[in-house]
């Protein structure tokens, strides 16, 4: 028999959430297209550990912004999904942010920082 690893287990508990959510067309009709910009960074540190552009489907994609810490073997996450849906609800172009990981890795207590841009469109 396979174990499954703790990394899967918050994939799968992740995934669960999100198709339990309500979809975003519905919270923001309004939204026609959205990306977020994700910059993971040691806290304190100028030099990113993970950088990528998140494309939104909007007419399906759950309204849910929980993003896995980019430590694989921490077991924090960043739950932006307030700050995300007040700046859609309020039809803003631009929302940024951050958000520091409270999880814990083998080393001990995670230091990575979330920096995350949001570029919206509405139509």
């Amino acid at each position: 028999m396979r174990r499954i690893s703790e990394a899967a287990k918050r994939a799968a508990e992740r995934r669960e959430k999100e198709n339990a959510a309500k979809r975003l067309h519905d919270l923001v009709p309004e939204l026609a297209e959205m990306t977020i910009n994700i910059d993971e960074r040691r806290f304190g540190h100028d030099e990113s550990e993970v950088r990528h552009i998140r494309h939104i489907v909007v007419d399906n994609a759950p309204a849910i912004f929980d993003l896995p810490c980019c430590d694989r073997q921490c077991d924090g996450h960043h739950d932006i999904t307030g700050k995300i849906l007040r700046g859609l609800k309020a039809h803003k172009t631009h929302i940024e942010g951050s958000d520091r990981c409270l999880g814990h890795s083998r080393d001990g207590d995670c230091a990575l920082e979330l920096r995350y841009t949001v570029q919206a469109s509405y139509g």
